[in-house]
């Protein structure tokens, strides 16, 4: 390094240079031309190392030509070129440099000791409100990177839920839905190749299968299509005032062959007529969904009782059945996609799980709740509440 001679010219540039710089721009004119003065002239080769890390080197430099690279063992931090600065933090502390400089290309550097900065009490004054200033910034950044990476958080949980879906979808197109076709197709094979054989007491019994293998996967479908219409935000939500008392009645006819094939006693203790505020077709398919897991595991000559009633603005509902019951494990699953199970009810009954998901998701777009309390071989109690409708 090899210093140069100072003369008006490059005093001028050196009093530009302090100006333009955010670390003194607020100096006044007189401590500004102080401070140039002091500035010595350094020129550095390409390629030449200004300090290393490590070094114990109390000064800073305003680059006035050229460019340098600042770097780490491995990285490169940043390049620094004409009226940028470095090695301010060396003004305070006496530390060893953290990081290495060189010079990317021919560089005219100006240098200001340690001992001219602490010879002015407004230089030192200038450059505290600078590291402050950056501090404030660095907390702001640091928030904003806090805040990216919830999310980034959020988003990955975002795709792992839509793996799961997208995993599940398959899983029942592949299993679920094939199997029922698959029976169908059997029986009404057989039917072509002997119903000349068969009695009139087998035909029906054969009719009778397809008819409910024919009506499971319609079912199924229909479970599909709400499930991919909620995943793909194309279903609607119409809030309506609607008399839940009347809504549930209505219900309980899709439900009632099963009710009586198995003998279950269905008791109901309905409020006084209360309107709530929902999307009928959406809290219908809630209440079947939730009425038909009860049938399905109910033994036979088992109760379910139907309560509702009104409370803080919400109608609650809840369906109570005293049959084989949920284990607290299963009943953390009973809502997740990614590790739903899929259990034979009392009868044999079959299913693929989507009902309670669908429901909860119903719920939560019509702006209520949904809580499952059971405990295996003692029942189950599901109850959701929706909002009372307000004139």
């Amino acid at each position: 390094m090899t210093k140069k001679i100072p003369d008006k010219k490059s005093l001028q540039n050196k009093i530009n240079i302090l100006k333009n710089s955010s670390i003194f721009s607020e100096l006044d004119d007189e401590t500004i031309n102080k401070l140039a003065l002091s500035l010595t002239d350094i020129s550095v080769k390409k390629n030449q190392i200004i300090f290393q890390k490590g070094d114990k080197l109390n000064a800073m430099y305003f680059i006035s030509s050229g460019e340098v690279i600042v770097r780490g063992e491995e990285h490169i931090f940043t390049n620094l070129k004409e009226n940028d600065f470095f090695g301010e933090y060396s003004l305070i502390d006496s530390e060893t440099r953290s990081a290495t400089v060189i010079s990317n290309k021919d560089t005219h550097l100006l240098k200001l000791e340690q001992r001219d900065f602490l010879n002015s009490f407004e230089v030192c004054k200038a450059i505290l409100k600078t590291l402050i200033k950056r501090l404030r910034n660095s907390n702001i950044l640091e928030e904003q990177l806090v805040k990216k990476q919830k999310e980034i958080k959020k988003q990955k949980l975002e795709l792992e839920e839509l793996n799961a879906t997208k995993d599940k979808f398959f899983t029942i197109i592949a299993h679920d839905l094939k199997n029922p076709f698959n029976t169908i197709i059997g029986l009404s094979e057989l039917l072509i190749e002997r119903h000349k054989l068969y009695e009139y007491d087998k035909i029906i019994e054969c009719i009778t299968q397809i008819n409910k293998f024919s009506s499971d996967a319609y079912n199924l479908l229909e479970d599909l299509l709400q499930w991919a219409k909620s995943q793909t935000g194309r279903i609607n939500v119409d809030l309506e005032k609607i008399n839940i008392n009347k809504l549930i009645l209505e219900n309980i006819k899709d439900t009632e062959d099963n009710i009586k094939q198995k003998d279950i006693k269905l008791s109901l203790n309905l409020d006084e007529p209360i309107d709530a505020f929902i999307d009928k077709n959406m809290i219908s398919t809630v209440i079947r969904n939730i009425l038909s897991n009860a049938v399905k595991f109910t033994e036979s000559k088992g109760i379910i009782e139907i309560i509702t009633h009104n409370y803080n603005n919400y109608v609650e509902v809840e369906v109570k059945d005293n049959g084989v019951g949920i284990s607290k494990k299963n009943i953390e699953k009973l809502f997740k996609i990614d590790s739903n199970i899929s259990t034979l009810g009392t009868s044999g009954e079959t299913g693929t799980g989507l009902g309670l998901i669908i429901s909860k998701e119903f719920i939560e777009k019509n702006n209520g709740t949904i809580n499952v309390f059971s405990k295996e071989g003692e029942g189950s109690n599901f109850i959701f509440t929706v909002p009372v409708f307000k004139l």
